[in-house]
């Protein structure tokens, strides 16, 4: 039998900020220090995952792509929307609006962690709907 995956989601809503309007979760959480994310900026536009690994965040690859940073897609502010994670091992695939946007293979963080909702620098986000559960 395979592996389950996990399954996070929440509903957030980009109100302000004008160094950042950000919206993510962290997922595989150790501590403040250590985690992957995924997140929408309605100030650049894009969604994407990465990684923090002691204080220090690096971007991943999406599978089938060398570089670049996530990928571009409208983040109006002052609307909802859905952001979510599913993850099993080392695959983790983003999912925005209800669309699959890319997927992303790490080992960095193997080993079960926290699940958060995160913000950055100035931005105002509110969050509502949060969910959390396995799928086959």
């Amino acid at each position: 039998m395979g592996r389950a995956s996990i399954d996070v989601a929440v509903r957030f809503k980009p109100v302000g900020g004008t160094v950042d309007r950000a919206a993510g979760i962290a997922i595989r959480l150790s501590d403040p220090n250590n985690y992957y994310v995924v997140r929408a900026n309605a100030l650049e536009d894009n969604v994407v995952l990465y990684k923090t690994v002691n204080g220090v965040r690096s971007p991943l690859d999406i599978v089938g792509r060398k570089g670049g940073y996530g990928v571009n897609v409208p983040v109006p502010a002052g609307r909802w929307h859905t952001l979510r994670v599913e993850f099993a091992g080392t695959r983790f695939s983003a999912i925005y609006d209800g669309k699959a946007l890319f997927a992303v293979e790490d080992a960095t963080f193997m080993e079960a962690g926290n699940i958060g909702l995160w913000a950055k620098a100035d931005s105002v986000t509110v969050f509502d709907d949060l969910r959390y559960g396995e799928t086959r």
